[in-house]
């Protein structure tokens, strides 16, 4: 079921024996851009057009009633309700205490504030369709709003019916979700960026997709703030031993692999006898998968068993693959986690399945895929923040810059930067008090 590489006895550096992800193979780069094109120029009937079109239902209206929202909150079942309020309060309180202070530095009279300035309006991508991702509303729209944002549109994909999920409807409402479209896929990108004859653009936008929605957001960076880095299809990576049961390998590799093709599960471990045993355990647990298709297609796509000679040489891989999600269910696991560079979230120990990231640890799960690990991070308050600078110089902090500032502004052949500095340098000589 999974591919093996057997990197025992190879020698360092692991990188060229290991697959990557080419991000550059199977972008749908033409068709993306033709979409967004067809609705910068065609507004709300091109997004009613491409609905019909991708998601097989004819939408008139796309924007969900507010009411609606406070309904399928009041009507969750008690259980459910419960369960959001508790991921809620967890998340929230993690982005608020994460999120940023302004603060002063004063050199020589010159008095620098550093202002963190949310964004006024963020937009917010949540998967759907033939699946529902409350916890995806949570992930993303409480960032947001510890960061301070005023205005907050999700867009979603309308199920079979025409309608959104009303655990998504009621998550949204939890959070405080001031507007809700029923648009998936890249023309929910495009609505968002450039706006329609109904949907106002937002200045950033944020949350998971699959390869068309990621594309999207990076061909439409520039026009809006695009959050994080390439959120695609989910990933993990479990280093694991016979410490962990075999059981509770199989079934967190089969947790990830369950969102659908595309994605990558891999276990990596220094015991083969382990690894045969993970193996037959995943047959094991897909066989009783509800998703069993969806987690099969990405198995037999993206599903690896990787050998190695040691713990150490394990990390190595983990940071050569830069996971989305990393789990170390092995001996020492917290002193290996401490080697760790390259990662979007790390679970450490038999007791911290990515599940609970998922929905209750506090950070979002909105995390860096397809390697980019190795360069971004996780959805956080700063993704819908920007820092703002207030810069104060009195006369003496003048006078303690000014020829820094002239013979810079000379070796750099700019004229004007460097009488910006004289003509005050003359005020002072002529006794002129601006």
């Amino acid at each position: 079921m999974l591919q093996r590489i057997d990197l025992r006895g190879a020698n360092r550096p692991f990188a060229s024996l290991l697959p990557r992800f080419d991000l550059s193979a199977d972008i749908p780069t033409t068709a993306v851009r033709e979409i967004l094109s067809e609705v910068r120029n065609g507004g709300d009937e091109a997004i009613r057009s491409l609905t019909s079109q991708f998601d097989g239902v004819e939408i008139a209206d796309s924007r969900v009633a507010p009411q609606a929202l406070r309904e399928a909150w009041e009507g969750l079942d008690t259980g459910l309700a419960a369960a959001l309020q508790v991921a809620h309060d967890r998340i929230l309180e993690f982005h608020r205490e994460e999120r940023a202070q302004s603060h002063e530095v004063t050199q020589n009279a010159i008095t620098v504030l550093s202002i963190p300035q949310p964004v006024e309006r963020a937009g917010l991508y949540v998967p759907g369709g033939l699946a529902s991702y409350p916890s995806t509303v949570l992930m993303t729209a409480l960032p947001a709003r510890a960061a301070g944002v005023k205005e907050i549109a999700v867009c979603t994909p309308p199920n079979p019916l025409g309608e959104i999920d009303q655990v998504v409807l009621a998550a949204a409402h939890l959070c405080g979700v001031d507007e809700v479209y029923k648009i998936g896929g890249v023309q929910a990108i495009a609505a968002m960026s450039y706006g329609t004859e109904t949907i106002r653009p937002v200045d950033v936008i944020a949350g998971p997709g699959n390869t068309w929605v990621a594309t999207a957001k990076q061909e439409v960076a520039g026009t809006v703030g695009i959050a994080a880095a390439f959120a695609g299809p989910s990933e993990i990576v479990v280093v694991g031993d016979e410490s962990c049961p075999s059981s509770s390998a199989a079934v967190d590799l089969v947790l990830q692999a369950e969102h659908g093709p595309g994605g990558r599960a891999w276990l990596v471990t220094w015991n083969e006898q382990y690894a045969d045993q993970v193996e037959a355990a995943i047959g094991d647990i897909v066989s009783l998968s509800p998703r069993r298709k969806e987690t099969l297609e990405t198995l037999a796509e993206g599903g690896y068993l990787c050998l190695v000679d040691r713990p150490a040489d394990a990390v190595e891989v983990v940071n050569v693959i830069a996971p989305e999600h990393l789990q170390l269910m092995c001996h020492n696991a917290r002193e290996l986690a401490e080697s760790v560079r390259n990662a979007g979230a790390v679970f450490v120990g038999n007791w911290a399945p990515a599940s609970i990231g998922d929905y209750v640890a506090g950070p979002s799960h909105v995390l860096p895929t397809a390697g980019t690990a190795r360069f971004s991070g996780a959805l956080t308050v700063d993704d819908f923040q920007k820092r703002m600078h207030v810069i104060e110089v009195s006369k003496d902090g003048f006078d303690a810059v000014a020829l820094a500032v002239s013979e810079l502004a000379q070796a750099e052949g700019l004229w004007a930067h460097a009488a910006s500095v004289r003509e005050r340098e003359r005020w002072a000589n002529e006794g002129i008090k601006p």
